[in-house]
């Protein structure tokens, strides 16, 4: 069952409950990235199964890295997470290739929901 995932997120602390959120659900945290920039190198050093990926963050946002991502592995499987009332964004990603969204705060029923669903 393919369930190494690559955590990108700026805050510390959005990935570190994402994180808390996998590890319980017993899948396996590869590497977590803090940019976009950060996300595509550890994409390709890591191969993750899946990868949680931010919107908005320094450098290189979700979207361009998610972009980048897929250019390199077009079956890349990446779910993207949103703040609140950021639905243009949502759809953007949703257009780049992304194949779900979790909008924060997170919930964990939502967060193993849509990565299972991904996944599958």
């Amino acid at each position: 069952m393919g369930n190494r995932i690559l955590i990108v997120d700026d805050a510390a602390f959005m990935r570190m409950m994402i994180k808390d959120i996998l590890t319980k659900n017993g899948f396996e945290v590869v590497g977590e990235a803090q940019d976009g920039a950060q996300a595509v190198e550890k994409y390709e050093e890591l191969s993750p199964d899946l990868v949680t990926m931010d919107i908005t963050m320094p450098e290189m946002d979700g979207i361009t890295a998610l972009k980048k991502i897929r250019e390199k592995d077009p079956a890349a499987k990446v779910i993207m997470c949103s703040a609140m009332g950021q639905q243009a964004m949502v759809i953007d990603a949703i257009q780049a290739g992304a194949k779900d969204f979790i909008v924060k705060p997170f919930q964990a029923e939502r967060v193993i929901e849509a990565v299972q669903k991904v996944l599958e």
